[in-house]
């Protein structure tokens, strides 16, 4: 079994690995999307990680309703500083939510193929598989973006 410090620091990681690229990025670049069906802007990735954020750690697990609107995650786009000013505060959030959060409490959501009832500290380890899953894709993403950049240049 994992520590809860051991729980922040790779969430933590992940979450202020992709502030970080957003921010690198700047305002055009963080919100250009790449010319591929269903891509994404790197905004839009930061932004959909805060909701999930705020959906698994926050409702499902602590039980504060997150008023999330999953699909206008994916179109939201603005000015970067906002957004990592979001990531500080979700952060000092998420660490309230996990050191108070019973891992073997059930909780009132469900994952799809998941055999067995799901509990806070599965809840948030599909957090956790998703903001890193994310991290790795704004990587890739920042790369190729400033790649584009560069030959355009």
């Amino acid at each position: 079994m994992i520590t809860t410090g051991q729980y922040l620091h790779v969430v933590t990681r992940a979450l202020t690995g992709m502030a970080g690229i957003v921010e690198q990025l700047g305002d055009d670049l963080a919100n250009t999307r790449l010319e591929l069906p269903g891509a994404n802007t790197p905004y839009a990735v930061l932004n959909h990680s805060l909701g999930a954020t705020a959906y698994w750690a926050g409702e499902v697990v602590a039980g504060r309703a997150a008023h999330r609107d999953r699909d206008a995650e994916f179109t939201a786009a603005g000015p970067v500083a906002p957004l990592l000013d979001r990531v500080r505060k979700t952060l000092r959030q998420l660490e309230k939510d996990v050191t108070r959060a019973d891992p073997h409490a059930e909780v009132a959501a469900a994952l799809p193929g998941l055999g067995d009832p799901l509990d806070a500290g599965g809840a948030l380890l599909h957090l956790c598989t998703d903001l890193v899953q994310h991290h790795g894709q704004l990587e890739i993403l920042r790369d190729v973006l400033l790649a584009q950049a560069r030959t355009t240049a």
